[in-house]
């Protein structure tokens, strides 16, 4: 009898090993076939975002989700083997769905988010550039705009003045829509360009107040001309006005105070409205700031402007200009090319 059980207990016992065995085989099985095969073949491309604070959990059924992986319970315990369940990355990321599910986790963890371009051309004002911040999902408008005038942002900078307008370098970037603050961390990384590329334009012990004065004058600069052969010569016209106490009469600077809401017409209600403060036709001397972000030739321009007695301008409709010493010849020039005249 105790032998008969005794042979009973054996055969459960060894019923029992076979079962963990036969178990531990299958789940054997199903662990490196989740690990060795991609869930598709070949894979394509696919975007996901990672906000800040989000959950293992809520990762895997992401990725399940998106085909990335095949198994979200199986991709949570090979986040807990690989002790990274608590180093995901907030952000962009481009992962592929014919990825084995190691090379997604270590992507997650390790790999760097999606970076996005952003153009920025010479001449545009700060509203234009915070419009292209938005369009392009690296933060609102509203938010650029409050950053860069931040007193708090502005002194951190040394930017002695209400805004960072002509500070914002003109440049191609590549953000990532990760992080707190990606309309602040444009706004640094703009600043940062103009202090990196203008370093060895502009003396080192040079005041802010002197840096601001020539960022003003580059911008009048890059706003009258686009060809590089006359920027120095329209500064040295500014300059020549300037120093005879004329006022500058710069059409952009009217245009410029009258901000977003510009629809493209000036008229002469406008020229003559002395409650517009960049308004250079109607008060003397240099506008109260700059007027858009110059680039590096304006700014080179604006620092070495070209010693002339010209003192005024005229554009020729085929994106040069004619320059004149006198004002009657300045009227001739403006009778031919601005009224058609001959």
């Amino acid at each position: 009898m105790i032998r008969i059980r005794l042979s009973r207990i054996q055969g459960l016992v060894l019923l029992l090993i076979s079962g963990l065995l036969l178990l531990a085989g299958i789940l054997f099985f199903q662990a490196h076939q989740f690990l060795h095969t991609p869930p598709q073949s070949p894979g394509t491309d696919v975007i996901i975002q990672i906000e800040k604070g989000q959950s293992f959990g809520r990762v895997a059924a992401l990725l399940e989700s998106k085909q990335i992986i095949t198994n979200r319970l199986k991709f949570k315990l090979l986040g807990r083997f690989e002790k990274q369940v608590s180093s995901i990355q907030a952000g962009e990321f481009r992962l592929n769905t014919g990825w084995l599910p190691r090379q997604v986790l270590k992507e997650l963890t390790q790999g760097q988010s999606v970076l996005h371009s952003l153009t920025i051309p010479e001449g545009l004002t700060w509203w234009q550039i915070a419009e292209r911040i938005e369009q392009a999902g690296l933060g609102t408008a509203a938010r650029f705009k409050a950053v860069i005038h931040d007193p708090a942002f502005l002194t951190a900078w040394n930017i002695p003045a209400a805004s960072a307008e002509g500070y914002l370098f003109p440049e191609t970037y590549r953000f990532s829509r990760s992080g707190t603050d990606p309309a602040e961390a444009c706004a640094q990384a703009m600043i940062q360009a103009f202090h990196n590329e203008t370093a060895d334009l502009l003396p080192p012990k040079m005041p802010p107040s002197e840096i601001r004065r020539i960022l003003i004058l580059a911008s009048l600069v890059e706003k009258e001309t686009g060809m590089p052969a006359e920027r120095a010569r329209i500064a040295g016209v500014y300059v020549n006005r300037l120093a005879r106490s004329m006022r500058l009469q710069c059409d952009p600077t009217i245009i410029y105070g009258i901000g977003p809401d510009f629809n493209g017409n000036l008229t002469r209600k406008d020229i003559l409205n002395r409650s517009n403060i960049y308004n250079t036709y109607a008060h003397e001397g240099l506008p109260p700031g700059p007027i858009c972000s110059p680039g590096r030739e304006a700014i080179l321009a604006a620092l070495h402007p070209e010693k002339h007695t010209f003192l005024y301008f005229v554009a020729r409709g085929d994106g040069g200009h004619v320059f004149s010493k006198t004002l009657d010849k300045h009227n001739r020039a403006v009778q031919r090319y601005q009224l058609h005249s001959k």
